[in-house]
């Protein structure tokens, strides 16, 4: 025999029939390994940077062609990229409080940061590929 059945969710929670979305860990994890990341690859970032810093275009073209810093480079973009997504969604989904004005910034912030990674990606390989 079983016992009774207990609805944890708040009274404002069983009015409206809202309750977890199912995702939250997820997202935390995501964050927080994309911060990882990042935290691990900005110092060879910086170090790339201050190694190229007052040289001419093509001794930068050659710096990024070679595959480590490419593709070390193309790594941090998608970090970057994914981060900034998760941190924005958070922030729209906490402050703005109108539907169909959230899920329009939601769209556009998934769709720019889409299309940054996409042209960052295109000119490192470009670079990468042509130098």
């Amino acid at each position: 025999m079983s016992g009774p059945v207990v609805d944890y969710r708040t009274p404002i929670g069983r009015a409206r029939g809202l309750g977890s979305a199912k995702s939250g860990t997820a997202h935390f994890w995501r964050q927080r390994v994309t911060a990882v990341f990042l935290g691990l690859l900005t110092p060879w970032l910086i170090g790339l940077l201050l190694a190229v810093a007052g040289s001419d275009l093509a001794h930068i073209q050659a710096a990024i062609a070679k595959p480590w810093n490419a593709i070390m480079l193309a790594l941090f973009t998608l970090c970057l990229f994914s981060h900034a997504r998760l941190g924005l969604q958070v922030v729209i989904e906490d402050y703005i409080h109108q539907r169909a004005l959230e899920i329009a910034l939601q769209l556009f912030v998934t769709l720019a940061c889409a299309l940054g990674a996409v042209a960052a990606l295109f000119a490192i390989g470009r670079i990468a590929l042509t130098a």
